[in-house]
């Protein structure tokens, strides 16, 4: 009875007529349908302005949390380990300084290419010429290329590579040719030899 009360009031009402502020006569479904409304958008407001952003934040600091977690698990194993890097890197400045020690100073270029030459001759070779050439800069080094002609047989040429490898110095071999000679049975041997400074040296 009371629903068929409250449609006979709705049918009743001229809605044109009405005017919000005279809200306190609506008739009360009327009343109840606004405030429904208004609870409605107010709750949407909460959400659009407010929840949402919250929920955005929310996933931001779950996902910051598992980086944090992340980077303490990091830290937390380094600080576990701290000695044994402490020691490894003692090891490697040795090792470095080694290195260091085997890398020829500008003053000892002479030597090393009297050196290379002794051992060319130890391999039975007939050096032809040992020319410097011109330095490569890198970030942390100079690079000291050294053109080598000589002459000889293939198993002098054995030898030679083997005696560079036993100098105390770091030297390479690089971008070699043999060529033989139809007339003489002779081999005619080049190769550049690379040794390397340290850039700081410059200093």
């Amino acid at each position: 009875m009371a629903d068929k009360d409250w449609l006979a009031e709705l049918r009743d009402v001229d809605f044109p007529e009405l005017e919000f502020s005279t809200i306190g006569v609506w008739p009360l479904p009327l009343r109840l349908g606004l405030l429904a409304l208004i609870v409605v958008a107010t709750l949407l407001a909460a959400y659009f302005f407010h929840i949402r952003d919250m929920g955005a934040r929310l996933e931001y600091l779950q996902r910051e949390e598992v980086t944090l977690r992340n980077t303490f698990a990091e830290k937390a194993f380094e600080s576990a380990n701290i000695e044994a890097y402490q020691a490894q890197m003692v090891e490697l400045e040795e090792s470095f300084s080694a290195l260091l020690a085997q890398l020829p100073s500008d003053t000892e270029v002479p030597g090393l290419l009297e050196d290379i030459t002794a051992v060319g001759y130890g391999s039975s070779l007939e050096i032809d010429s040992i020319t410097l050439q011109p330095e490569v800069v890198a970030d942390y080094y100079v690079e000291l290329p050294i053109r080598i002609v000589a002459q000889g047989g293939y198993h002098d040429f054995g030898t030679f590579v083997s005696g560079v490898s036993g100098l105390s110095r770091i030297v390479t071999l690089q971008d070699y040719s043999i060529v033989a000679d139809e007339r003489s049975q002779r081999l005619t041997f080049e190769v550049t030899a690379k040794t390397y400074r340290y850039k700081a040296q410059d200093n």
